[in-house]
């Protein structure tokens, strides 16, 4: 048998408390300080939080008065004392931090038995409003703060008039709200509980009694000790206890509302008689509130009384001396803030505390079937199993099948599954079965998929079976619309959609199947993500437009568009048109077995124009520019009675604005074929003439309208000649078909050649004429065109008058450029070697290829007046210009030297002597072409002057192949760590 410890567990605290100074008279506590009250009027303070204590004579050394009664705050810091004797009375407060306490005059010659602190505005520093109740049934009220070493008031407030008796208890909580503080004053005499309540202060509450009744409660019977207690938790009262007369009166406390006085609620009173075990009922002399218990002092023992059960649970033993054994216990303390009370009696100190109070109260609530106390009370699984399993057994016991399901799926511990579902399975409730499974999902653990598992798939039977019984009760489908098979067939798609995560796919659409819920199958298939499945359902019910919805679903594949393209639009073409131009991710081309396959159909060679408006939008809208999508919608249009639509098409330009691409996107052969085909001439005079075929254009059009023909013709622009062949076509036609006198045809023939602009003569056309027509009807056409071919011998004839001046001016200029010269200083340098150009007597090498004067080497001179020899500017030259060209050079001047002969008669430099301006033109050696291409290379232009200069800046000043020389610009220091500066001489 397990062993349990006691909730309550005495320990002696201190022995010979007293100190000598007599014997314990009173006792209070508050956050593990301890006041004691002895009979020579001495206080003796033990502070065990700091571990400090200190005594202090209120007698003034007399020893005939004594502590009647001691009061301490539950912070531990404020105390207030009665000292009684010789037919006197004085009152004192004391602060923890003061060397000697306060007398408080005005309470003098009043025996003070009970005090109400403020427990929520209590400070260390400032008691806030104190109510003391004392022996003569006066209330009074004081205020003490710390710093001012004294009292800040003491004032009478209330006195019980129609049965004055001394209060014995009193107690006191505090609410705010918006209208203000509320004061909640409880006060029990030996025969009555007083109850007081209002805003304000303590004063205006008691003020207030003048109008009205009090309320209070009377128990009459004798009693040697009235109490009254509160039980503090978490700084608020939650109930209380009074010791009375007739028994323990007790109840929790309301204070979150403004009802008046009735601020206590589940009051009960405790007969005293449940205390005496059939002998003689004894009356507690003390008592102490715990959270569930009655700690009741009776003789030398403290019975501790469960508060809920009204059973003594416990007895409490004292190890008292022998002397004070035969006088007993003198009295209980409570100390709130610890946690821990306290009994005394003439000598010692006893200390009770309290180990886990309510590890029991769940039995205690479970045996009163207070079944949410006891859960509030369980501190295990197990006990909480213990619980649920009383509660389930007593709603199946009441045949309340369903609640008890409810429980059953909350235990754990205290029945298997297996036993919990026999018990339905064996009186053939499956509804509270399938209740059962579906709570004890809500309560496992998500880790136990398996279990999950396994419970939904039993579920999910359970309901088609729940159906399928609905179905076989309710035949009628008025029924049923409205019965409770519509109810739970939602409630089972609701468990479906929970459950989605959880059941096998391939096992429950194995049941659902099974079952014939069809419904039901397509709903969790489209759980499941089986798009396929569902829109497969839809399509054979005929629901086109439900089926498009679910593939406009994000998640659903792009590809069930394609697969299903073909029976939704022989569905609703219009609907499916709609569905796929709000989707930009389809590819059209595979769309077009769908579309073509509707347009084939019987039904739907007038009502092609849903296929017409995507593929437009497909062309137009997104841009597409697949062949196949093109050639369709062409072919589409070609079926079309109206052509408009084909030739608008067929002039569009899609690809315009974009480079080097194509205007159009479908196939012209093929689209030539189809208009033949289908006899559309004016789209098959377009195609022609697209495909640069303008003869057959313009031959295909004098067929349909010689207006068409005509501005096919005059489409050609950069060919004169098939301009004219097209024309002559059109002529042809026009002049043959006209019908008519002659006389009118010829004038329509003149008419007609005023439309060409001038492109045919009245020659061209008069050979399609008959022989015998009269040369008077194109009198005044002949004498127009005689007049032109007139203006165009006059303007040919200026023209060659011209071309014969510039001739001779261009000879003249000839001639004057051979007569060139410069004049050369002597002392002029060459401006790459820097030696003199015209030196005297030197012996100079001649470049081969240049003609030369006596010693002098070749050279050349700029209008700008520089002037370079003509290796030297070869060189410089060849070394600044790029590498192709710096070979072209060099391969000429090769050529050059090879096809050099004896030098001819000519002026120094590369020039030409002075020849004549036929000679110039007609006299032109190889040797001399290639000496005008050298030229033209290395001199058309001075290289100091011109661009050759300007690309020189762009080139560093040390070349790659010069890099050895970076070396020479470094700045060495000899001797650094010597030199303090550097001198520079100006």
């Amino acid at each position: 048998m397990e062993f349990k410890r006691q909730v309550f567990t005495v320990d002696l605290l201190e022995r010979y408390a007293a100190k000598g100074h007599g014997v314990i008279t009173c006792m209070a506590s508050g956050n593990d300080v301890i006041v004691l009250g002895t009979s020579t009027g001495w206080l003796i303070r033990h502070d065990f939080g700091v571990g400090d204590s200190y005594d202090i004579d209120l007698s003034a050394g007399r020893g005939d008065q004594s502590i009647h009664k001691v009061f301490v705050d539950p912070g531990g810091s404020h105390c207030i004392a009665n000292v009684v004797g010789n037919g006197a009375s004085e009152t004192y407060y004391m602060h923890a931090k003061w060397p000697k306490p306060r007398v408080l005059t005005k309470l003098k010659g009043l025996v003070v038995n009970t005090v109400a602190w403020n427990r929520q505005q209590i400070t260390e520093a400032s008691t806030r409003e104190v109510i003391l109740g004392t022996d003569n049934g006066q209330l009074h009220e004081i205020a003490v703060d710390e710093k001012d070493k004294r009292e800040k008031y003491v004032k009478f407030i209330f006195e019980l008039s129609e049965l004055p008796e001394a209060f014995k208890g009193l107690q006191m909580e505090t609410a705010s709200f918006n209208n203000g503080t509320r004061y909640y004053i409880m006060a029990v005499t030996p025969t009555r509980l007083y109850s007081f309540t209002g805003t304000g202060s303590p004063e205006a509450v008691f003020a207030s009694y003048a109008d009205r009744a009090v309320h209070f409660m009377e128990l009459p019977g004798d009693i040697p000790n009235s109490e009254l207690h509160f039980f503090i938790k978490q700084r608020r009262a939650v109930h209380f206890a009074w010791l009375s007369g007739a028994g323990i009166y007790h109840g929790g406390l309301n204070f979150g509302t403004q009802r008046g006085e009735n601020f206590v609620e589940n009051k009960a009173l405790l007969d005293y008689s449940k205390l005496s075990d059939g002998g003689e009922v004894v009356k507690p002399s003390s008592i102490a509130l715990s959270e569930f218990h009655f700690l009741l002092l009776i003789g030398n023992r403290v019975k501790v009384v469960n508060r809920i059960s009204e059973q003594i649970v416990e007895e409490l033993y004292f190890d008292q001396t022998s002397e004070s054994a035969s006088k007993g216990i003198i009295g209980l303390s409570i100390d709130a803030s610890a946690g821990l009370f306290y009994a005394y009696d003439e000598n010692s100190i006893f200390q009770v505390s309290v180990t886990d109070e309510g590890r029991d109260m769940w039995k205690v609530y479970l045996d009163l079937k207070e079944y949410a106390a006891a859960l509030a009370n369980c501190s295990d699984p197990y006990q909480r199993d213990q619980v649920y399993l009383e509660q389930a057994e007593a709603a199946f016991s009441a045949r309340d099948f369903f609640r008890a399901a409810s429980f059953f799926a909350k235990i754990n511990y205290a029945l298997s599954f297996e036993e919990i579902t026999l018990k339905f399975i064996g009186i053939g409730e499956q509804d509270a079965l399938r209740t059962f499974l579906l709570r004890k999902l809500d309560n496992i653990v998500k880790d136990d998929k398996f279990q999950i598992m396994m419970i939904s798939t039993w579920a999910t039977e359970l309901y088609l079976d729940k159906i399928n019984r609905l179905l076989l009760e309710d035949d009628s489908p008025e029924k049923r619309s409205n019965s409770e098979y519509q109810s739970i067939v939602m409630e089972f798609r609701a468990f479906l959609s929970d459950s989605k995560d959880v059941l096998d796919e391939a096992t429950t659409m194995k049941l659902l199947e099974s079952y014939g819920r069809v419904d039901e199958l397509v709903y969790f298939a489209s759980l499941k993500e089986q798009y396929e499945i569902v829109i497969h359902h839809y399509i054979q019910q005929g629901e086109a437009k439900r089926a498009l919805d679910v593939l406009q679903k994000p998640g659903v594949s792009v590809d069930l568009q394609y697969k299903f393209a073909p029976d939704l639009i022989m569905l609703d073409a219009y609907e499916t048109v709609e569905s796929w131009m709000t989707r930009k991710d389809l590819n059209p081309r595979k769309l077009i077995p769908a579309m073509m396959s509707y347009s084939s159909e019987p039904h739907a060679k007038n009502e092609t124009h849903e296929v017409i408006k995507y593929l437009e939008f497909c062309v137009h809208r997104l841009q597409n520019e697949d062949l196949g999508v093109h050639n369709l919608l062409l072919s589409l249009y070609a079926k079309k009675e109206d052509e408009s639509a084909l030739l608008r098409f067929l002039q569009c330009k899609f690809g315009k604005g974009r480079s080097n691409g194509p205007d159009f996107f479908y196939d012209p052969k093929y689209a030539l074929r189809l208009c033949l085909k289908e006899k559309r001439m004016r789209a098959c005079v377009h195609i022609y003439s697209m495909m640069f075929m303008h003869e057959e254009a313009v031959a295909l059009a004098l067929q349909v309208d010689s207006e068409l023909a005509m501005a096919e013709a005059d489409k050609v622009e950069d060919d004169e000649d098939l301009r004219k062949k097209l024309w002559l076509m059109v002529a042809k036609h026009v002049v043959e078909q006209e019908k008519g006198t002659k006389r009118d045809n010829i004038r329509k023939a003149i008419a007609f050649l005023k439309e060409t602009d001038g492109l045919l003569k009245i020659e061209d056309i008069l050979p399609f004429f008959p022989d015998f027509a009269l040369i008077d009807d194109f009198k005044e056409a002949i004498c127009s065109s005689l007049e032109d071919y007139n203006q165009q011998i006059e303007k040919l004839k200026e023209e060659m008058n011209d071309a014969t001046h510039g001739a001779d001016n261009i000879r003249n200029d000839i001639s004057a450029l051979a007569q060139r010269y410069t004049v050369v200083d002597r002392d002029e340098e060459c401006g790459v070697c820097k030696k003199v150009i015209l030196p005297s007597g030197a012996d100079y090498r001649m470049a081969r290829g240049y003609t030369t004067i006596g010693p002098m080497a070749p050279f050349y001179v700029f209008p700008c007046g520089h002037a370079f020899h003509a290796q030297c500017l070869v060189a410089h030259v060849t070394k600044c210009t790029n590498r192709n060209q710096a070979e072209h050079i060099l391969d000429l001047q090769k050529q050059l030297t090879l096809m050099s002969v004896e030098p001819k008669e000519g002026v120094n430099g590369g020039l030409n002597g002075a020849l004549s301006g036929d000679d110039v033109v007609t006299s032109v050696t190889p040797i001399d072409k290639i000496r005008s291409q050298l030229d033209d290379a290395i001199a058309s232009e001075c290289p100091f002057c011109g661009d050759l200069m300007i690309s020189e800046i762009s080139k560093p000043f040390v070349l790659p192949e010069e890099s050895y020389l970076v070396s020479s610009w470094e700045i060495m220091s000899k001797n650094v760590g010597i030199e303090k500066g550097i001198a520079f001489v100006v």
